[in-house]
């Protein structure tokens, strides 16, 4: 398994931060490894601090399942196949802003979770983000 470098990870949160500073939003940037541990972290100044642990779990959330949490969210509505997973592997975060980082050769290597405004704006930062390792 391959892993997210601490160079691929610090490029992640720049291209994350620019486009958040593109968006005139202040975000927390989360960076997970493939192992779903915590490689990078930044929050813009006076960002949310309610959303550095939602960031940190939008991360985690797109490892552990490897897709984006949006669809996660999709799928855990009352009826759906995954219901209530929100409540599983201490919290997981089933609304978009987090997504999986894959290297050159689409093996997934980390994940990027981004909180701090809409969630059509931190699963905009998040792409953003996730894009600039490959």
């Amino acid at each position: 398994m391959s892993d997210i470098t601490t160079t691929q990870a610090r490029a992640a949160v720049d291209a994350a931060k620019a486009k958040a500073a593109d968006l005139n939003v202040k975000m927390n940037i989360a960076i997970v490894d493939a192992g779903a541990n915590l490689k990078a972290f930044l929050r813009m100044d006076n960002a949310w601090l309610g959303s550095i642990d939602i960031a940190i779990k939008k991360a985690k959330t797109a490892r552990f399942f490897d897709m984006p949490t949006g669809e996660i969210g999709k799928l855990s509505q009352p009826g759906g196949s995954l219901y209530n997973i929100e409540h599983s592997n201490n919290g997981l975060i089933s609304f978009p802003g987090g997504v999986p980082i894959k290297n050159g050769s689409g093996e997934i290597i980390g994940a990027i979770g981004v909180s701090g405004d809409t969630v059509e704006n931190d699963h905009t930062v998040a792409q953003a983000g996730a894009e600039a390792t490959g």
